[in-house]
């Protein structure tokens, strides 16, 4: 599997593990759409949503279970799996399980965290801060490349604007590739309104395609996209989540766009 070659790699999964059934239940139903489409995905999903507006909000089932199940799941359906790291011990621990290792936009600068997911051999994926331009991304390729890794990428996923909003500059998505860095795009978290429900995130998930089939006319290496069953009913991000039953449709034009621009 590869990133940045002539066809797109998606990321896809539900935001967070709510169980191993239900984990298992998307991974098969994924697998079925992208095997009917014939592309190429890494399964996701976090263990652990440290990030969460409220404290009283669903996190997930830790780091030691959710690799493992996430593991098994990607064993079943014959693909990678990806999840955020949120310490170094959490990077030793999930460089068992998992095949490329997210660093979450709020942790893109924690230097330790960096060098820790860099010295795993594992394959890193680094979410751009909010709060950084696309040329700040050049010091964190420095610290990924001086702790040995060879095999990085950078998500966007939008940038704070304002109060409880975010914007997607597809300008950045030029600028990083410009740099010589594989970019991915993120098209449910850029339509995230964090924080704009008081105690939780809201979002405009109706958007989500507009943006990600903005982003691929823009000549991105990947598109990344939190996908549910039924997101009224996640417990984590849901009004940002592609209903699994508009997914195929949503894959297929990515890729035509895609391929129109051969």
């Amino acid at each position: 599997m590869t990133l940045g070659g002539k066809e797109p790699l998606f990321i896809l999964g539900p935001c967070v593990i709510e169980g191993e059934k239900p984990l298992l239940r998307a991974a098969r139903t994924i697998k079925t759409i992208c095997n009917d489409l014939g592309i190429q995905f890494v399964f996701k999903a976090s263990y652990d949503k440290a990030n969460r507006t409220s404290g009283s909000s669903y996190r997930g089932v830790g780091v030691l279970e959710g690799c493992k199940m996430l593991a098994d799941a990607g064993a079943e359906i014959g693909v990678p799996v990806t999840t955020d790291i949120h310490s170094p011990e959490e990077a030793d621990i999930a460089a068992d399980f998992i095949d490329l290792l997210q660093i979450p936009a709020f942790l893109c600068r924690q230097t330790d965290l960096i060098e820790a997911a860099a010295r795993t051999g594992r394959a890193v994926n680094v979410k751009k801060g909010q709060f950084l331009a696309p040329w700040d991304l050049a010091p964190i390729a420095g610290k990924l490349k001086a702790a040995g890794c060879k095999n990085f990428c950078f998500t966007e996923r939008g940038t704070t604007f304002g109060y409880n909003n975010l914007v997607a500059d597809m300008r950045s998505l030029y600028w990083i590739r410009e740099q010589g860095f594989p970019v991915i795009f993120d098209a449910t978290h850029s339509v995230q309104r964090p924080g704009g429900g008081g105690g939780h995130t809201t979002g405009d998930g109706h958007l989500a395609p507009v943006l990600a089939r903005a982003a691929m006319a823009a000549g991105v290496d990947g598109i990344f996209l939190e996908t549910h069953e039924n997101p009224a009913k996640a417990p984590s991000d849901g009004p940002n989540q592609i209903p699994h039953k508009n997914l195929p449709a949503l894959l297929h034009s990515l890729l035509t766009i895609r391929r129109a621009l051969d």
